[in-house]
């Protein structure tokens, strides 16, 4: 099972970018924490998310 912005999921081994594909995330507007770490977009692919993980995604909006 992960954590994904605070809610636990099923189990998911996928890769980082496939869940981030799969949840409909702009790459260009988030940040991605995993276990404590950044993640680099470049590292997206070879992530694989695995049990136990922490996944923190911050979307950025813009305004003024």
């Amino acid at each position: 099972m992960i954590t994904y912005n605070g809610t636990q999921l099923i189990e998911y081994t996928k890769a980082l970018a496939d869940f981030l594909e799969e949840h409909n995330y702009n790459l260009k507007h988030i940040a991605v924490e995993l276990n404590g770490k950044i993640v680099k977009r470049a590292d997206y692919a070879r992530t694989k998310l695995q049990d136990g993980d922490v996944l923190e995604i911050v979307t950025f909006v813009g305004g003024g």
